[in-house]
C-alpha cells in the first residue's frame, strides 16, 4: 500500500456528542407555532433538494461506514484504506460521512486508487473540517435527509468498526431489507474480531424468537476487502444492472456537475 503524509487532524474524541443550536433542543419539545413549523418544513424540502441535486452525478457509490475515533496508526484504518481502493479500483464511487478515522482512510484509499470520493457529513456541536480527500462534499443538518442520501445513493454499504452512528446506520439499513422496503441490498461487515460479540446477540435474537434465522443472511461477516468487494459487484451486476446504466447527463445551465477524482497528492 502507498504512503504518504496526511494533513488532517487527529481524530476528535467528542465527534458525535451533544447539540450546538437552540432549535434542535426545541425540536421534539412538542407542536411549534405554525409559522415556525412552516419554516421547518421549507428547511428540510430545501435540504432534501440540495443533496438531490449535489449526489445526482456521483455514479455507482458504496457507502464505507465506520468510526471517526481511529488514528492513522490503527490497523483498522488501513483496512479501511484498502477498502476504499478495493472499491474505486471496481468501478465504485466510494462515500463516506466525510470525516476523520475511518471515513477519512475510505476516501483516502479511493483517491489513492484514482477514483471518485465522496463525502456526506452530518452537522455535529464541534465544527468538523472535511478530510483532505473528497472530490464532493455535502453536510447536512438533518439525521434523517443524511440517511435518506446514502440509502438513495448508495448501492451497498460495507460497515467497519465503529460505535453507535455506525450501529445506527447498519440497524436501519437491514431493517429496512426486513422489511421489504430495499431488496438485494449488499451490506458487509468488515473485521470478524470486532463483530463476532454482535452475530452472537444476533444469534440469541434468533433464539428468542425476535427475528428469523433467514435474517442473518442479509449481510455479512468478512476480513479480505477483495472478497468484500467481489460480493458487492456480484450482487449489483446482477441486481441493479450496473453495466447497463448510463449516467445522467449533467446540466450546465443549473450548475450541474459531475465529481472529478483528483490525482493523489
Amino acid at each position: 500500500m502507498a504512503t504518504e503524509p496526511t494533513n488532517s487532524a487527529p481524530p476528535d474524541p467528542d465527534w458525535g456528542k451533544g447539540t450546538r443550536s437552540q432549535e434542535e433542543r426545541k425540536f421534539l419539545q412538542g407542536p411549534q407555532r405554525r409559522g415556525l413549523e412552516l419554516k421547518r418544513a421549507l428547511r428540510i424540502f430545501t435540504e432534501t433538494i440540495r443533496g438531490f441535486r449535489a449526489l445526482h452525478f456521483i455514479g455507482p457509490a458504496v457507502t464505507v461506514f465506520g468510526s471517526a475515533r481511529f488514528p492513522e496508526s490503527h490497523r483498522y484504518y488501513a483496512l479501511a484504506r484498502e477498502v476504499g481502493g478495493a472499491l474505486a479500483r471496481a468501478g465504485f464511487t466510494v462515500m463516506t460521512g466525510g470525516g476523520p478515522g475511518i471515513m477519512e482512510a475510505a476516501n483516502r484509499g479511493a483517491r489513492e486508487a484514482g477514483g471518485p470520493s465522496v463525502g456526506c457529513n452530518i452537522q455535529l456541536p464541534q465544527e468538523q473540517r472535511p478530510n483532505p480527500y473528497l472530490d464532493t462534499f455535502v453536510e447536512f443538518h438533518y439525521f434523517f435527509i443524511r440517511k435518506l442520501m446514502l440509502v438513495k445513493y448508495s448501492y451497498a454499504f460495507i460497515v467497519m468498526p465503529g460505535g453507535f452512528g455506525t450501529l445506527d446506520e447498519l440497524f436501519e439499513t437491514i431493517v429496512l431489507m426486513q422489511t421489504g422496503k430495499i431488496r438485494d441490498f449488499p451490506v458487509v461487515l468488515m473485521g470478524t474480531e470486532f463483530w463476532t460479540p454482535w452475530m452472537d446477540a444476533a444469534r440469541n435474537l434468533v433464539e428468542q424468537g425476535t427475528v428469523d434465522a433467514a435474517d442473518l443472511s442479509l449481510f455479512q461477516v468478512t476480513d479480505s476487502p477483495e472478497d468484500a468487494v467481489r460480493t458487492i459487484r456480484e450482487r449489483t451486476l446482477s441486481q441493479f444492472g450496473l453495466t447497463e446504466v448510463q449516467a445522467p447527463t449533467p446540466n450546465v445551465l443549473l450548475g450541474e456537475r459531475r465529481p472529478v477524482p483528483r490525482p493523489p497528492s
